[in-house]
């Protein structure tokens, strides 16, 4: 079953300084001064996924966009989708309503602006839509977007709805949320979706996730991961907590070569072409 299912790559494209465990020790008035990798992470990425010409949808950071509009095009003229990470990596949890729709609205223009067609998709930093901000659906819509992938239907201490749907649904506003892929087993929802998941267990796990979602819910997972987990050489934060330097930087090392071995293992495409007709 595997075989005969495309499932959906995704790319949150922020940079190592934007990550939201770290944000204390990169005030954000300071990014412009802060040395970028992004760029090069990006191009090993889209070197890894020509080799098995596979596809992926790229969540990119307005603020990364308008400082390196050549790379987004790239992207795209790959064949790849460009969708939003929203502008400035700030949680919708953290944000008014009339903040959130500027912020998702501005990465939206921004990004069709460098593309020159519309801009489907949106996901929002650290999956903060949550019970507390459903509103953020509606804003999402209102910004013109079709599709958010936005919610961890998974217990976690700094995200998840639990109870959510697990797999693609409709809202009232036409909205389609994709949540990112969990497995059902042993009377909960476990991640599925990669992540910091896909670096700090072996890989045989995800693999086994993925093959039993395919085969036994019969659906197309979605799964994600940063440039910067490809990256053992960024710079060290050595203030950061004993737990924020175990989730960011525990195998770095083996990021490449473990998405070469997922790309091998399983077909892959962009979100906005595998869930089409999903919802």
């Amino acid at each position: 079953m595997a075989a005969e299912i495309t499932n959906a790559l995704t790319i949150d494209v922020e940079d190592y300084f934007q990550v939201s465990a770290l944000a204390p020790h990169f005030p954000r008035q300071e990014w412009d001064a802060v040395p970028c990798r992004v760029e090069q992470n990006v191009d090993l990425i889209l070197s890894l996924l020509q080799e098995r010409d596979a596809k992926a949808t790229f969540f990119t950071l307005g603020w990364v966009a308008e400082r390196y509009p050549h790379l987004v095009r790239r992207i795209a003229d790959a064949g790849h989708e460009v969708a939003s990470h929203g502008y400035g990596h700030e949680r919708a949890s953290a944000q008014t309503p009339e903040a959130f729709l500027a912020d998702i609205s501005l990465a939206k223009a921004v990004l069709e602006d460098i593309v020159g067609e519309p801009v489907k998709g949106y996901r929002a930093p650290s999956f903060s839509i949550g019970k507390s901000n459903l509103w953020a659906h509606e804003c999402i819509a209102r910004a013109g977007y079709s599709y958010s992938s936005s919610v961890y239907p998974v217990k976690h201490d700094h995200y998840g709805i639990p109870d959510a749907p697990r797999f693609p649904y409709r809202l009232e506003s036409g909205l389609m949320e994709i949540p990112v892929t969990t497995m059902r087993w042993l009377g909960r929802n476990w991640p599925a979706g990669g992540g910091g998941y896909f670096r700090l267990l072996p890989y045989a796990v995800s693999r086994w996730q993925i093959a039993k979602v395919n085969a036994d819910d019969r659906r197309p997972a979605i799964f994600y991961f940063h440039p910067w987990e490809v990256d053992p050489e960024q710079p060290r934060v050595p203030e950061a907590t004993a737990k924020t330097r175990f989730r960011h930087y525990v195998n770095l090392d083996r990021t490449a070569e473990r998405l070469r071995r997922l790309l091998a293992d399983f077909s892959w495409g962009r979100a906005d072409h595998v869930f089409r007709d999903a919802a």
